[in-house]
């Protein structure tokens, strides 16, 4: 039996080594291939504990974690994060950012994606905000990493009322998989806008 809970950002910080742990060995995977390290992992989600209005959605099988989506105002995310929205002229204040949402494959298909999505909409319109939105990396139609058997997310994506915004990219960098040093990866942001 799946349980999903709901944690604000200081109720989480006990999990914190579990979800680094976990953002390691789900970004490994297509498309992200991210040769991912514990310190920066658990760190970067300091962000997410320090933060009053952050969520975290944590998906348990028994006790053990195995899935998990975060989201954060954007005005707590790191300028690099804000940029596309400045120069985009959409106000900071306005966004709602999830920050992740991973899942170990065997736990896929279940329908925990949209109550990964269905808890941080609750938690952001509760908060007083109407825009939602995350990023994704860009990949090219023909990488020669892609398997054979993967899937975008797009559909599911679009279904849940998100788009892609034109113009609206960002450089992150992160060591892929084989690589010794940190390279730029390309981020297209997707936005949902409550009525």
């Amino acid at each position: 039996m799946i349980s999903v809970q709901i944690a604000t950002g200081a109720q989480a910080r006990n999990c914190l080594p579990t979800l680094a742990q976990l953002r390691i060995q789900v970004f490994r995977q297509w498309p992200y291939l991210y040769d991912g390290d514990l310190g920066y992992e658990e760190s970067y989600l300091q962000t997410y504990a320090q933060s009053p209005r952050a969520v975290f959605v944590l998906a348990r099988d028994g006790e053990s974690l195995v899935g998990c989506a975060t989201g954060v105002p954007l005005s707590d995310e790191p300028d690099y994060c804000q940029a596309p929205f400045k120069q985009s002229g959409i106000a900071i204040e306005s966004v709602f950012y999830f920050g992740e949402s991973v899942l170990l494959p065997s736990y896929r298909g279940k329908g925990l994606g949209h109550r990964f999505f269905d808890a941080r909409e609750h938690h952001a319109r509760q908060l007083g905000f109407t825009l939602t939105a995350f990023c994704a990396v860009v990949r090219s139609a023909d990488d020669p990493r892609r398997p054979e058997n993967a899937r975008t997310l797009e559909p599911f994506w679009r279904g849940r009322g998100y788009s892609p915004q034109q113009g609206m990219r960002a450089t992150f960098s992160w060591r892929e998989l084989g690589c010794a040093i940190e390279t730029p990866q390309e981020m297209q942001f997707w936005l949902r806008r409550d009525s």
